[in-house]
């Protein structure tokens, strides 16, 4: 059977999964009443600066910034950026759920960003519920396309995604035609900077002509602005090698979920 590629998701409902890695939770236990959402010790240097530099942009909180102690602190400048980012980092950081999140590059069952939820060692129902979000870095950089859609999806616009499902408990889209909940909810921090929506949730089959030394399945999503003067909107496209990536669904194919 050939792969079915339309309308396939890359960013997932929150699954019930025990991982190693919230364990750190045990340890910083001190850090709540500061940030409850942390950064897992092992995530590099450059990708915690990379995550950084991108919700630095998308809120304007000029400092933003983890601690020593991995919990994420919201410091600066207000005056530009996104306020329903801001927002909801803010309810993340002061909130019920313990956030811990994880650099899971090139993991097979990860494409883009998930979030899962953990599960303390010791069970205590004084423990607050814990979710770790999944990040493949590396996804990102196999992304290419317009200006314009790149600047609207990259790793910490996949962050607030994962995180506005721990937060406001949003839904993904499960038909065609519909962002969901959770995407309507980053639209609108987009739009608060000027960039193009998510037209879609689903991805589509791109038919580009590949190498043909080289496996490769390009699928591609839109997103767009309308200008409200003309009425007319313009799309722009995000393309990426779904095989690399993941998200494919069908024989011989990673799939998002196992």
């Amino acid at each position: 059977m050939r792969p079915r590629i339309e309308r396939k998701c890359f960013s997932l409902k929150l699954a019930h999964l025990v991982l190693p890695c919230v364990c750190l939770c045990l340890s910083v236990v001190s850090t709540f009443a500061a940030s409850r959402v942390l950064i897992h010790p092992d995530v590099s240097r450059t990708h915690r600066d990379e995550l950084v530099k991108r919700l630095r942009a998308i809120t304007g909180l000029t400092e933003l910034r983890f601690e020593s102690d991995g919990s994420l602190r919201l410091d600066g400048q207000q005056t530009r950026g996104s306020q329903r980012a801001r927002a909801l980092l803010a309810e993340a950081v002061q909130g019920a759920n313990v956030i811990i999140l994880e650099d899971a590059s090139s993991r097979a069952d990860v494409a883009f960003c998930r979030v899962v939820r953990g599960r303390w060692l010791r069970a205590d129902s004084a423990k607050p519920p814990a979710y770790v979000v999944l990040i493949d870095f590396k996804d990102f950089e196999q992304l290419s396309g317009d200006a314009e859609a790149r600047a609207a999806f990259d790793v910490g616009w996949g962050l607030l995604h994962e995180i506005d499902h721990v937060v406001k408990g949003s839904e993904d889209s499960k038909d065609a035609g519909i962002v969901g909940d959770c995407e309507d909810h980053i639209n609108q921090m987009r739009l608060e900077l000027g960039l193009p929506v998510r037209a879609d949730y689903f991805f589509s089959r791109a038919y580009l002509k590949a190498d043909p030394n080289f496996s490769a399945r390009y699928v591609r999503l839109s997103f767009e602005r309308r200008n409200e003067r003309s009425s007319e909107t313009k799309r722009y496209w995000l393309v990426w090698d779904a095989l690399t990536v993941g998200g494919l669904l069908g024989d011989g194919q990673r799939a998002l979920v196992r």
